[in-house]
């Protein structure tokens, strides 16, 4: 059953943006392979925009309700039955799925696992998965804008890589601020430091992790992370206008 569906993955999704991984190679000028991975990056997210973009509203309306889900937590905190309830009345009344997240990850995942198992494997391409109408270049150029060699790893790239994913989590993950409040929990002072350790501890994840791998991969997780600063810095200021 599990290789079945491994099988299915592959079809579906390993072998198709590989493919389209070569097909892009074989169309940029010099057959640069930096290019290549930018644009196919830009292309899936295009495709999964949809999905993300109702994620990333749904995540901001969330923030919004903030100080009226806390007011439900602190007026029903003694029955959870009721504060469920009116927590999902308060999602309903602005037509939000709090699942919603959760599945918009489940449909983008597979393409993730899928672009870093391709990227990961640098220029070694399969010519048993290539398909038969999808001609490789014998003359691939893996140093993307004369500099970076795509098939090795680079600490310029990779340092990218972890500075566009800490504005990412900055934008996507804002971190509470410090007040003194006398009535604050715990549990708010627990959220607050992990969002805080959250924005510089993922960053520096990815920069060791682009590290591990070709410049390729990091090339890819900063493309994908500037598209995303971008997609949230458009809804944030369309969420800012209609508060106008």
């Amino acid at each position: 059953m599990f290789g079945f569906l491994i099988s299915i993955y592959n079809v579906v999704f390993y072998q198709p943006l590989l493919n389209g991984l070569v097909f892009l190679i074989n169309a940029m000028p010099m057959h640069d392979i930096g290019f290549a991975v930018i644009l196919l990056t830009i292309i899936v997210k295009f495709i999964i925009f949809p999905f993300q973009h109702k994620s990333i509203t749904t995540q901001r309306k969330m923030r919004e309700l903030g100080p009226e889900l806390k007011r439900i937590k602190e007026e029903y905190k003694k029955d959870n039955q009721i504060q469920a309830k009116k927590t999902m009345e308060l999602y309903r009344e602005h037509g939000i799925n709090p699942l919603s997240g959760f599945l918009i990850l489940l449909i983008q995942l597979p393409l993730f696992i899928a672009l870093y198992k391709i990227f990961m494997g640098g220029v070694n391409f399969d010519i048993s998965i290539v398909y038969s109408f999808i001609h490789i270049p014998q003359n691939i150029n893996i140093n993307f804008l004369g500099i970076f060699d795509m098939t090795k790893r680079s600490y310029f790239l990779a340092a990218l890589a972890g500075i566009s994913q800490f504005f990412q989590m900055k934008l996507s993950i804002p971190v509470a601020e410090k007040t003194n409040n006398p009535k604050k929990s715990f549990k708010d002072d627990l959220a607050r430091s992990m969002g805080v350790q959250a924005r510089y501890i993922m960053p520096a994840f990815i920069f060791f992790i682009a590290l591990k791998f070709s410049s390729a991969m990091a090339l890819y997780w900063t493309t994908m992370n500037i598209f995303a600063i971008v997609h949230e810095s458009v809804v944030k200021r369309q969420a800012e206008k209609k508060r106008e």
